[in-house]
């Protein structure tokens, strides 16, 4: 264990350590883990512990561009306790990912332009303190692998991903997730770039795709579909309703 001393600034020099006992987890499943901490010189009221999740998005500002780290879950894990000095404790918990967060591994291995990440909070004297962050890796729901596989068959190719500010419609984030391809096999004639979006539910999921005729988004040639798939269809049926949601954006611009 590696303790982090907090709460230097109240004098209390409280030692945290969180463990996570799964930090590669999927959308809708349980985080579980335990904080561990100990008391400094002297005795304490602790008015309770939470857990921060949080995400690096990306936010335009007129011309310019910057990253910031959103909080999308804020837990608490525990109600006031008295800490004395020098004493160990511990508080373990069991916390749902939130269905739509993002992805930010895939087959176990980071997913470039992703940063998720999970923190532990501190009330202690009337403020609170953060601690460092701990890397929390977010895998596909198996009907998001079926989409990505069904890309990768089709000869997109992984360009990177990343996190915009904004609320789509359906989503309750303050962001959402854009995972970009190159455009790939048949489709190449036609568009670019192809960006994907998943809003995420305990039943089913949304799709977004926006393609771009000329690789640069934004502009009038962009084109969008949004459909649905349910946990329930089999691999099949992703790549089809990903095939007719590529055929709808190609017939709206008259690609085909």
């Amino acid at each position: 264990m590696v303790f982090r001393k907090l709460m230097a600034a109240f004098g209390a020099g409280v030692e945290v350590d969180t463990v996570l006992q799964n930090s590669q987890v999927r959308p809708g499943e349980m985080l579980r883990g335990q904080v561990n901490f100990r008391g400094g010189g002297s005795d304490y009221k602790v008015e309770g512990i939470f857990i921060d999740f949080t995400a690096v998005v990306e936010v335009e500002s007129g011309d310019n561009e910057y990253k910031t780290t959103y909080s999308f879950l804020r837990q608490q894990i525990t109600g006031p306790f008295h800490l004395a000095a020098g004493a160990p404790q511990s508080a373990p918990f069991e916390i749902q990912v939130p269905w739509e967060t993002p992805i930010s591994a895939i087959g176990g291995y980071p997913l470039r332009g992703m940063q998720l990440g999970v923190s532990t909070e501190l009330a202690l004297a009337g403020a609170l303190d953060k601690g460092d962050l701990d890397p929390l890796f977010v895998n596909p729901l198996p009907a998001q692998d079926h989409l990505l596989g069904a890309l990768d068959n089709m000869g997109f190719r992984f360009k990177k991903a990343d996190l915009e500010r904004g609320t789509l419609h359906g989503s309750h984030m303050p962001f959402f997730q854009e995972i970009e391809y190159y455009a790939g096999g048949e489709y190449h004639r036609h568009f670019n770039e192809l960006e994907l979006t998943f809003i995420a539910g305990p039943q089913a999921m949304d799709v977004i795709l926006e393609a771009d005729k000329r690789g640069s988004f934004g502009s009038s040639h962009d084109t969008y579909s949004r459909f649905t798939v349910r946990y329930t269809d089999h691999p099949g049926q992703v790549e089809q309703s990903l095939r007719a949601g590529l055929q709808s954006m190609a017939h709206k611009r008259g690609w085909f």
